[in-house]
């Protein structure tokens, strides 16, 4: 049954007089060079400076191997266990990324795996100068850092944010970055997904994917629009092999530009709430509450400090866009309420069971009830050198909790305390001391500055309760 298909594709392509004939015969030498040649070279020339070599120095303490000999019981029973235990050794690794220059004073974009850790930063500009930089702010739940270099007045090159939101798939984008050090490379694509989210790269999971060629180096990068502004930063790839696959991730503009601002004047990091909880309408909750098909978010519970709660909002609502923009899971919502400016006011469209509504609700920042009270704990007990704070909305969107927990947070450990030889983690949630409930910070410290024979701490952690019985 093929055969005549073929025939009549060749006989279509050979009859004079066709349209495919008419548009051969239309078709003439080109006369003039910029009619032979179609480049990006234009747009990489302005870009390319912008883009910079991003390098990292971090020590590292390790342990040397020690000699086979002192494994034998027979030196052991004579010199103790401890005998042939090699000195930490102090070793230096160094790292290689990109990052992105945009602000003309020398503001620049990258990851923050770039520089995790890092004891010190050095960023190579396409010239080959070289300047220290300074970390204005690293947001671990983004995985986007802020870096500042000192170019005295220069006005260094820069590219300008675009409106991510503008992106479609299909678009066509550059990918501007140092892949496996070589140097300075550009790789062409197109946009092949947007509002990516099953990443889980960082707590933002919401990126561009693209199939322009990103490799180990890349990260920190630019995604270059055809306008030359930038759509994102390059941060990840879907590789077995560990190099480019053609799927690749990129943070989209709008959530950067919300890690930039403030960032050069020392202001703390920015993110609205919504002051609610909800989750993903899937196939079977839109079967259980009679919607034709799943869409949006469905609030779970709503706060009674947050803006939710005083534009309307009840807890069953169901999100299914935000300015215009179409809300598909809880990703999605996140990431249009943690990009939104504070202040100003959100559009929702709001599905409810007997009427579809736009509810309008001011971006807030998340309130700091109650004060955080912040304490290092000191004295002899299982926690000592822990530091905690009280677990209010804003300390939850800080550490990527959920806004409704409460109780006192471990914030930090200081190496080699009595908490962090007993494993005590970040983000543990204190629950009780000597099976006393602990509501606030003030309440620990009062249980733990006395002397006591035995301690007993709960923690909540995941979700699940533990508890450390240890001697006074």
């Amino acid at each position: 049954m093929r055969t005549p298909i073929i025939i009549f594709l060749f006989a279509t392509l050979l009859v004079p007089g066709t349209s495919v004939d008419r548009v051969w015969a239309q078709r003439v030498v080109p006369d003039v060079r910029e009619k032979v040649t179609l480049s990006f070279a234009p747009l990489v020339r302005d870009a390319s400076p912008a883009v910079v070599n991003v390098f990292t120095r971090k020590a590292v303490r390790s342990r040397g191997p020690a000699s086979p000999l002192f494994n034998d019981p027979f030196f052991r029973r004579f010199f103790g266990d401890s005998l042939g235990e090699a000195r930490p050794r102090k070793r230096f690794e160094n790292s290689l990324g990109s990052g992105v220059i945009v602000r003309p004073d020398g503001l620049i974009v990258t990851n923050f795996h770039v520089i995790e850790g890092a004891d010190s930063i050095t960023v190579v500009l396409s010239d080959r100068r070289e300047f220290a930089a300074k970390i204005l702010r690293e947001d671990e739940r983004t995985d986007l850092a802020i870096l500042k270099i000192d170019a005295a007045d220069e006005a260094l090159p820069h590219i300008a944010l675009s409106d991510s939101d503008e992106l479609e798939v299909g678009d066509l984008v550059l990918a501007i970055g140092n892949p496996f050090g070589v140097g300075k490379t550009v790789t062409s694509g197109i946009v092949s997904g947007l509002a990516r989210t099953q990443v889980g790269i960082s707590d933002f999971n919401f990126f561009i994917q693209t199939d322009a060629a990103i490799n180990p180096g890349n990260s920190g990068g630019a995604l270059l629009r055809m306008d030359g502004t930038l759509a994102g930063i390059n941060t990840a790839i879907f590789s077995r092999s560990g190099g480019s696959q053609g799927i690749g991730f990129a943070i989209p503009s709008n959530m950067v530009r919300t890690v930039i601002d403030g960032a050069a004047a020392g202001e703390a990091l920015r993110r609205a709430w919504l002051g609610a909880s909800f989750e993903t309408v899937t196939a079977d909750i839109a079967e259980a509450i009679g919607l034709p098909r799943p869409e949006g978010v469905i609030l779970s519970a709503i706060h009674p400090r947050g803006p939710a709660a005083r534009s309307g909002l009840e807890s069953g609502d169901i999100i299914t866009a935000i300015n215009g923009q179409p809300v598909f899971h809880t990703e999605g919502l996140r990431f249009r309420i943690a990009t939104g400016v504070v202040g100003e006011e959100a559009r929702l469209l709001v599905r409810r069971p007997s009427a579809q509504l736009e509810v309008s609700i001011t971006l807030e920042l998340p309130p700091e009830i109650p004060l955080r009270d912040e304490r290092v704990l000191q004295g002899r007990h299982p926690i000592a050198g822990a530091t905690v704070v009280n677990l209010s909305p804003a300390v939850a969107e800080e550490m990527g909790r959920d806004h409704f927990e409460e109780g006192v947070i471990i914030r930090s450990i200081a190496e080699g305390s009595p908490a962090y030889r007993l494993s005590f983690q970040i983000g543990d949630v204190i629950f009780a001391v000597n099976e006393v409930e602990i509501d606030a910070v003030s309440d620990l410290a009062e249980r733990t500055a006395a002397t006591r024979p035995q301690w007993t701490i709960s923690v909540r952690r995941d979700g699940r309760l533990f508890s450390l019985t240890v001697a006074g």
